[in-house]
């Protein structure tokens, strides 16, 4: 198969046009063949979102289960994003071992776009929509078994808050294969540092659940714009972020390639459902946001192709808002062969209107 007669974006770079063929899932050259023409706007590669909570219905949390996981891939495909890290939210250690014995089974019943898992808590302080109730101190047990996961399902993200989780076992996690991020804390700036130079790699939904900026107490949030080692995810819905922050923090990281995109999506995805429950909460969908009933934020109401319009109306531009959600969060978790057109890649695509609205989806090949 060969797809044409759009503008291209490849990863990297922003093209005027050109095909792409498609052979056996990959995409096997790059030229002006004639093809499929797609009628204008823009083919890019596949979405990668690496903070998915729930999709199609479903939350990983409330149905720990290879089914789970293959609803939620099939929606957010259908959204564009062919790639995900589930996420399970802070649970029971029962939860998280439910949750990778269902990875490894959706793996084997041939799952598509299951990267690995995100752990989010329950080693935090602030709670935000997580249940409290839950959080806890890292213990040597469990690091143990977060580096045995982690080979179970390829990529394990953990996010940790560094005034409970210490430089030293942040190291010894980083040691084992498990990538770690700081998120939902109230850790000083100092503390962040030190947690970086254990090994931790970014934040988690920055300035969201996090200590603010102060021009004498910068907190998490100046110590992720001022590290150019540290990434940071971005909930670029207008909600979590002010829509005139986030030019601002993409001038801070991008240049590093350090700032990505994420959906922090909730069981609603890819439904006109209204609520859903979230460790017996209802969490209810409103005007654009979804919250518990005290008003607490609870996730996102969106997806990867709003969040990409929202980066460039902002003021960034296309092509590096386009990068945010493709090659730099494939890079972050060491994916070569997703997040870019180019021969040898998976052919994970996707076709977008002039206006950023999408319209097709390929999953290695084949369209949706």
């Amino acid at each position: 198969m060969i797809l044409e007669g759009a503008r291209l974006f490849d990863g990297v770079k922003l093209h005027a046009g050109g095909s792409v063929h498609i052979k056996d899932g990959r995409i096997s050259g790059l030229d002006f063949a004639k093809g499929i023409d797609l009628g204008g706007g823009y083919l890019c590669p596949g979405y990668v979102d690496l903070q998915v909570n729930g999709g199609g219905g479903v939350m990983l949390n409330e149905a720990p289960t290879a089914q789970t996981l293959a609803n939620m891939s099939e929606a957010h495909a259908r959204l564009g994003a062919t790639t995900l890290l589930p996420t399970l939210i802070t649970a029971p250690l029962e939860v998280f071992q439910d949750t990778v014995n269902a990875f490894e089974e959706a793996r084997k019943q041939g799952v598509r776009g299951l990267a690995g898992l995100h752990i989010e808590g329950p080693h935090i302080t602030r709670a935000g929509a997580h249940d409290p109730s839950l959080l806890r101190p890292l213990t040597e047990v469990e690091i143990s078994l977060y580096a045995h996961a982690a080979r179970i399902v390829g990529h394990l993200k953990l996010t940790v808050a560094p005034e409970l989780v210490r430089p030293d076992q942040i190291a010894e996690l980083q040691a084992g294969g498990v990538q770690v991020f700081l998120g939902h804390t109230d850790a000083d700036y100092d503390t962040c540092c030190a947690a970086s130079a254990a090994g931790a790699e970014g934040f988690t939904h920055l300035f969201n659940a996090m200590s603010g900026l102060s021009h004498r107490a910068p907190g998490c949030v100046g110590a992720a714009l001022n590290d150019p080692t540290m990434s940071a995810g971005l909930i670029a819905d207008g909600v979590h972020v002010h829509p005139d922050l986030l030019a601002m923090v993409w001038r801070a990281k991008a240049g590093e390639d350090r700032l990505f995109l994420v959906s922090d999506a909730m069981a609603v995805a890819g439904t006109l459902d209204q609520s859903f429950t979230l460790n017996g909460r209802t969490v209810m969908r409103r005007n654009g946001c979804l919250t518990l009933e005290d008003g607490t934020l609870a996730g996102a109401d969106l997806d990867l192709s709003t969040a990409v319009r929202n980066m460039v109306l902002s003021g960034v531009p296309l092509r590096d808002a386009f990068a945010m959600a493709t090659r730099v969060p494939a890079d972050l978790i060491g994916r070569t062969d997703i997040g870019r057109i180019e021969v040898g890649a998976r052919a994970d695509l996707i076709h977008l209107s002039d206006d950023l609205e999408l319209l097709g989806v390929w999953r290695e090949g084949v369209k949706l």
